[in-house]
């Protein structure tokens, strides 16, 4: 996204031919009181049939508005460029792999490549090869990222009718709505378009993404439905519970978390390695391992961040699993998170055992007090950076 003093820009773009698939089990990758008439919304375990099902699942509600997503959610921000070419017939049969194995909720973007066009090659085949009842548990996220010019209903209805062609669905399950510049005022009245929008039956849920604590207060003061805000969240940036957090608890709106595993960093895969030392360990080869090492650098370096990775793995290896599965399972347990991203780099490589992992792994206090001790050990990226999202709006 946006360039800041501490990120620089991601350049995005459209993936072409494939490599061979490897296959993995391991991831490769002070408050207000909102006033009367506000927005008041709540989340709850779906009713299901069996425990794991409430497990898996969760809905994010808002008034008559709800959505029942898995919580473990399948990044596609990969298909955009920088992990690989894609290959489309391979991605879209691991999008049927991965919704096989019950990881049936998507999240992509207008500006993720070909994200939108993959998902809706996805869910034709869903309608042709797979039962009525399969098709009722998959879900296709979506966000919306215009430039900052006048939001006329016009303007975006134009807009969401892009993403809904691209998608093949007469409704988009959610929209999560991001906007650059605060300055400008125009995210109230985008908000209010899709908002009406969704009263048309054109979007279910209407949601944001890299909202601060602040704008969403305003949001939902103005009345706006938002379920969700999609924000960056890991043992390492602990902000979304500084504020975002206290906020999302008082109004029920939920968190969906990005950048959980750090783009692959909080995994065994860089361990014992020291890349200060040219060769010598592995790459930092992607724009997410290249964004989310600048966030280590912020946190407390890299040292600092070896002493975490030893402490993940004598969590992970009490429990038979793996670093990325640890490190999600702390950040679902967290207040307000209803959902958690996982990066896939759709036929290139896999990793639907860990991910199925995380439902089943319960973290005791002897492993959350060690985590959190050495999560609290880092600086105040709150006071580094930022509120949730600031990294995408800094000078």
């Amino acid at each position: 996204m946006a360039s800041s003093t501490v990120f620089t820009g991601l350049n995005l773009f459209k993936s072409k031919k494939s490599t061979k698939l490897t296959t993995s089990t391991r991831f490769s990758d002070s408050r207000q009181q909102l006033s009367p008439n506000s927005v008041k919304c709540c989340s709850t375990t779906t009713t299901a049939t069996t425990e794991e099902d409430t497990t898996r699942r969760v809905t994010l509600k808002n008034g008559n508005d709800s959505l029942d997503i898995c919580r473990v959610l399948n990044g596609m921000w990969q298909t955009s460029g920088g992990w690989g070419r894609i290959d489309r017939d391979d991605a879209v049969e691991a999008m049927l792999r991965y919704a096989d194995a019950g990881l049936s909720t998507f999240d992509m973007a207008d500006h993720y490549g070909p994200a939108e066009d993959l998902y809706g090659i996805f869910i034709d085949r869903v309608r042709r090869e797979r039962p009525a009842e399969y098709l009722d548990k998959v879900r296709g996220l979506t966000k919306w990222v215009p430039p900052p010019v006048k939001m006329t209903s016009s303007y975006v209805r134009e807009s969401i009718n892009v993403s809904r062609k691209r998608m093949d669905v007469p409704s988009l399950d959610m929209l999560q709505f991001h906007w650059w510049d605060y300055s400008n005022p125009g995210y109230l009245d985008a908000l209010k378009h899709l908002t009406d929008l969704k009263e048309e039956g054109k979007i279910r849920t209407v949601a944001l993404t890299n909202f601060d604590t602040e704008r969403l207060q305003i949001i939902l003061e103005n009345g706006i439905p938002v379920v969700s805000n999609q924000v960056q969240h890991s043992i390492v940036d602990m902000r979304p519970q500084q504020k975002m957090a206290e906020l999302c608890q008082l109004t029920g709106v939920k968190l969906i978390t990005y950048g959980t595993v750090m783009g692959g960093l909080l995994s065994e895969k860089f361990l014992d390695t020291n890349i200060a030392i040219p060769f010598a360990g592995p790459l930092l080869n992607t724009p997410s391992l290249q964004k989310y090492k600048r966030m280590v650098d912020a946190w407390g370096g890299w040292s600092l961040f070896q002493t975490l990775l030893k402490t993940l793995k004598k969590v992970a290896s009490k429990h038979g699993v793996s670093i990325p599965t640890v490190a999600v399972k702390y950040i679902l347990d967290q207040p307000a998170v209803a959902g958690s991203m996982i990066g896939v780099r759709l036929g290139l490589s896999e990793h639907i055992l860990d991910s199925n992992a995380i439902f089943s792994l319960v973290l005791d206090e002897e492993d959350v007090n060690s985590i959190q001790e050495v999560s609290e050990r880092g600086k105040d990226l709150l006071g580094v950076i930022g509120d949730c999202g600031d990294e995408y709006r800094r000078a």
